[in-house]
């Protein structure tokens, strides 16, 4: 079985988000199940340095604009194609984003290009490969089974990472992709008028799948669906959430070289070596009380607004709290307002650090996410496996994921942390005043730890999930 997988993120060479994480550690997890994954990927800077034993695959004479070619080779021990097109994708930094902040002007091309070039490899462009189905993430490759349908290619999945994304452009766009004219339509990529990439994936694709059972629910409601929620009901039947799981091998604290001291869920004493050196990185008072710990995008839907504005009921609970994210400028602004209030009692570093997030979940007592909805989420999987105790809301892959605390589910001991709804600031201030009570109580804390550290969260059952729908696509044709 053979899976061609393409996205604009690949752990460990490029990342902004979650999506990299998945990305990068599902092809190993696929390999178990007798699944053989490539993954092609837009050619960045970082991409093409790190890109070894490479060959030509492929030439393009035109690939939205210039001249491109196709390499195939590995890195990180991930079999790779690259899309050596310098003007697309040679540009350092985000790889969406200009060094203004605002999204590159020709995204449209740059995308479309991933999308047509999968498309093209998982079909036979090379008789030397053909995939078996074509699986593509999130709007950036979205186009991928847009081309494989209306170009005769290969069976195809489309994932959802977070729906809020979805790749709208002018209808001016279409002229561009090369498609022909009936995939602008209500069962291609047309969108009100306008060309919706990620619209036209989930139009198109063989299947469907998101990142949690509760979020595939969420997203056919329109309180969720962004307005693509009628089109999911209309293929529900082909929509199935499979939760994430996260890479056991880099997200291990018995051998994690970026922490102070390893541990396991019998050594869990160890820890508090973590908690002084995160003490000391955040400028925070040391001691034995409760550390809350935040990685996050400091954004509307992560809930950090309404957490912004609790952090003085934190304190007032007798916790701290060390903070890693960036986002937003007033919620930036007012977390740093809230830190000078309380010095020593909140410690902030705005931006992302690899380390650093290794060490708050190491470190931290536990991982707070409050987000206004989560499509899976990986922050709480990488507490749960690091004894780090996941407080999160009760939706999407958070509620499928963490079991609350609640009378009934510590008395059958299988409580792993605290949900509460809905988001707002009454219920998260109850809840932190709710996690002190819990923290004080030895006993019970240290069951939490140990119940979450004991988890399979791990990629193993959500691999053999995707190997079971991948052949179960191969025996049926095209509707």
């Amino acid at each position: 079985m053979k899976v061609l997988s393409a996205a604009s993120e690949l752990f460990p060479l490029v990342k902004t988000g979650g999506l990299a994480d998945v990305t990068g550690a599902l092809p190993a997890a696929l390999a178990a199940e007798g699944v053989e994954v490539t993954s092609i990927i837009p050619g960045y800077p970082a991409v093409m340095a790190a890109l070894e034993k490479a060959v030509p695959f492929h030439a393009y004479k035109d690939l939205f604009g210039g001249a491109a070619q196709l390499l195939r080779g590995t890195a990180h021990g991930l079999d790779i194609i690259a899309i050596d097109a310098p003007h697309l994708f040679d540009r350092p930094g985000n790889p969406y984003l200009g060094k203004d902040g605002l999204d590159w002007p020709d995204n449209a091309g740059r995308f479309a290009a991933l999308g047509k070039a999968a498309a093209d490899v998982a079909g036979g462009i090379n008789r030397r490969y053909r995939a078996d189905v074509l699986h593509c993430h999130d709007w950036q490759a979205a186009l991928g089974p847009v081309y494989a349908r209306f170009l005769d290619g290969p069976k195809s999945v489309m994932t959802v990472h977070n729906i809020a994304f979805q790749g709208q452009f002018p209808a001016t766009v279409f002229g561009l992709l090369g498609l022909p004219q009936q995939a602008f339509a209500i069962d291609g990529v047309e969108y009100y008028g306008n060309v919706g990439y990620l619209k036209g994936g989930l139009a198109t694709a063989d299947a469907i799948t998101t990142v949690s059972p509760s979020y595939a629910q969420e997203i056919c409601t329109p309180e969720y669906g962004m307005g693509l929620d009628g089109l999911l009901r209309a293929r529900r039947q082909v929509l199935r959430g499979i939760v994430n799981g996260i890479d056991t091998d880099v997200w291990d604290p018995a051998k994690d070289t970026l922490i102070t001291e390893n541990y396991s869920a019998k050594t869990l004493k160890k820890r508090v070596a973590n908690k002084r050196t995160l003490e000391a990185r955040f400028k925070l008072a040391p001691g034995d009380g409760l550390l809350h710990g935040v990685v996050s995008r400091l954004t509307w839907q992560k809930g950090m607004d309404i957490f912004a504005t609790s952090l003085d009921a934190l304190v007032a609970t007798g916790a701290r709290l060390a903070l890693l994210g960036t986002g937003e400028t007033a919620i930036e602004n007012a977390i740093f307002e809230a830190s000078m209030r309380h010095p020593g009692r909140i410690g902030v570093i705005i931006g992302y650090s690899e380390e650093l997030s290794h060490l708050l979940q190491a470190g931290a007592d536990t991982i707070l996410v409050p987000s206004r909805f989560e499509p899976c989420g990986l922050t709480q999987l990488y507490g749960l496996h690091y004894g780090c105790v996941p407080v999160v809301a009760r939706t999407g892959g958070l509620n499928d994921t963490v079991i609350d605390a609640n009378d009934a589910a510590l008395q059958a001991g299988a409580a792993t942390g605290l949900q509460f709804a809905p988001v707002d600031e009454a219920t998260l201030e109850h809840t932190l005043a709710r996690t002190a009570e819990c923290f004080a109580d030895p006993k019970l804390w240290r069951g939490l730890q140990k119940r979450g550290m004991e988890q399979d969260v791990s990629w193993a059952r959500s691999a053999a999930a995707y190997a079971q729908l991948y052949r179960n696509l191969v025996k049926v044709p095209h509707p």
